[in-house]
């Protein structure tokens, strides 16, 4: 018994020590702006207007508000930087064709019907579109990951993009599909523990703590801001 207790105390001690250690080299990490990229993942009626089609898979209402807030103040203070800032809604036909026989998420995505081009759902939330151009929309997502059928991946390296910063819905999915294609694509990736929401607050903890940090840097929006710095090299034409 004695031995096991030991035990039990090794093990929090190391994971103390690695949590300080992180803490540590965050606060070491800074965030050149003419190379930082945030990506908005999600931010659609279907997830967070009353009527959207899936506001129900958010569990969370209370944090589902608060996320979209800490988000808007967080482009409301890098609005005027040199900062990327790029939104990948996912659309569909009006007959989702291009969904062969599909599963899980998907399936519910069809099965309620969200997300259709053209569909109050599918469109960008006010919060974000009140942005306007500063925003920039990259389509084709159809799936989880947001570099897939899309022109992401372009449209960081014309800007030599390094760090990808990544914001919205839903944690265990498109959150976790984008940040690890990210990280393969040989990006620097952080993750918003504040600007995030999981199905419930069970899966938004556990991924923010023993998921991301398997390949990311999991900070919060102030973390961010802390952190930056703007460079004075020259950046390639827009």
């Amino acid at each position: 018994m004695h031995l096991g207790l030991g035990n039990c105390e090794s093990e929090l001690s190391l994971k103390e020590q690695n949590h300080t250690q992180e803490a540590i080299e965050r606060m070491n990490t800074t965030y050149d702006m003419n190379k930082t990229a945030i990506i908005l993942i999600g931010y659609q009626n279907d997830y967070f207007a009353t009527d959207g089609a899936l506001v129900g898979a958010l569990e969370d209402t209370e944090w589902r508000v608060e996320m979209l807030a800490n988000t808007v103040k967080l482009l409301e203070s890098v609005s005027n930087t040199e900062t990327l800032l790029i939104s990948t809604p996912i659309v569909f036909t009006p007959d989702y064709e291009e969904l062969v026989e599909p599963t899980g998420i998907l399936k519910a995505i069809v099965d309620v019907g969200a997300f259709k081009g053209g569909e109050a759902g599918s469109e960008t939330i006010k919060e974000l579109s009140s942005f306007g151009g500063r925003i920039q929309e990259i389509p084709g997502k159809r799936g989880l990951n947001a570099f897939s059928n899309t022109g992401l991946n372009e449209a960081l390296k014309a800007r030599g993009i390094t760090d990808v910063v990544i914001a919205g819905v839903v944690t265990s999915i498109c959150i976790d599909s984008t940040g690890r294609a990210a990280h393969e694509h040989g990006y620097r990736v952080s993750i918003l523990k504040d600007c995030t929401a999981g199905r419930t607050t069970f899966e938004q903890n556990f991924y923010c703590e023993n998921i991301f940090p398997l390949y990311a840097d999991v900070i919060d929006s102030e973390e961010l801001l802390k952190s930056t710095v703007e460079s004075e090299e020259v950046l390639p034409s827009r």
